[in-house]
C-alpha cells in the first residue's frame, strides 16, 4: 500500500523548480529565499521526499541535504546551495545519488571522497591483477551505457605506487562513480523521471558491485561524502 501511495505521490519536478535555482543563483539572498520559499518547499523539496518514498524498497530512503550552505570556513558567503540533492547507501557502500540544479537533473552512483581505509582497500585491488583488470571491465561496461566515469583524483601517483602502473587513471582515484546530466526537459515534470533515475542507478551496477566487493564501507567516524 505504501508503495502504491508513493508511486501516485510522485509526479517529477515542474519547470518552477528549475527556474527557481536560476532565480536563486543570480540572487543569492535571504531576501529572495523568504519571498520565494514556497516554491522551494513545494516543487523543489516535495518531490524529492515522494521519490524518496519510492525508491525507498530498493535503494534505501533519500538523505536530503538541507538547502543552506555553512560558510563558517568560506570565502563565498553566499548563503543558499544553488542544488538540491539527496543521497542513499547501499549496504556494501555504494552512494546513490540524485540532484537537481538550474539546469539539469544529475544521477549518479559510485564512492564519493573515500575514507582512508576505503583508499587504502580500493588501491590494492587495483594493484592486483585479477580484480583490476576486473575493475577496467566494470568502467567499460558503465560508459558503453552512455554514463560518464567522474570523481575526485590525485595530479599523481599516490605516494608509494609507480606513475608507469598501468592502470594508473584509476589507482589516482579518490572517488569512483558513474553518472549522467539530463539537461532540462519536460519529461522531469512527469512520474517517468523517476524511472530515468533509476535507470541510471542500475546501469552503474557493474562499477557499484565492484566497488562493494573490494572496498566496501568505512569504518572509520561517519562524514559527509556528497
Amino acid at each position: 500500500m505504501r508503495e502504491h501511495q508513493a508511486m501516485t505521490s510522485f509526479h517529477g519536478w515542474p519547470a518552477t523548480a528549475f527556474a527557481f535555482y536560476r532565480d536563486l543563483e543570480a540572487d543569492n539572498s535571504r531576501t529572495f529565499w523568504q519571498a520565494h520559499k514556497a516554491t522551494y518547499d513545494e516543487d523543489v523539496r516535495a518531490p524529492f521526499e515522494a521519490l524518496s518514498d519510492l525508491v525507498a524498497d530498493d535503494f534505501g530512503p533519500l538523505k536530503i541535504f538541507r538547502p543552506n550552505r555553512d560558510v563558517r570556513f568560506s570565502k563565498d558567503k553566499a548563503p543558499y546551495k544553488t542544488r538540491c540533492y539527496g543521497v542513499t547507501e547501499s549496504e556494501g557502500g555504494a552512494s546513490y545519488y540524485v540532484e537537481l540544479n538550474g539546469h539539469a537533473l544529475v544521477a549518479a552512483s559510485g564512492f564519493w571522497m573515500m575514507a582512508k581505509d576505503q583508499l587504502a582497500r580500493y588501491r590494492a585491488a587495483v594493484d592486483d591483477e585479477r580484480s583490476g583488470a576486473a575493475l577496467v571491465e566494470a568502467v567499460a561496461a558503465v560508459e558503453a551505457k552512455k554514463l560518464s566515469i567522474e570523481g575526485h583524483a590525485l595530479k599523481t601517483a599516490p605516494r608509494g605506487w609507480p606513475r608507469d602502473h598501468p592502470r594508473i587513471e584509476l589507482l589516482r582515484r579518490q572517488s569512483l562513480a558513474s553518472l549522467r546530466a539530463f539537461d532540462e526537459a519536460k519529461w522531469m515534470s512527469t512520474k517517468g523521471a523517476a524511472q530515468r533515475i533509476v535507470d541510471v542507478w542500475r546501469a552503474g551496477q557493474p562499477l557499484d558491485d565492484w566497488l562493494d566487493r573490494h572496498v566496501g564501507p568505512s569504518t572509520e567516524p561517519p562524514d559527509q561524502r556528497w
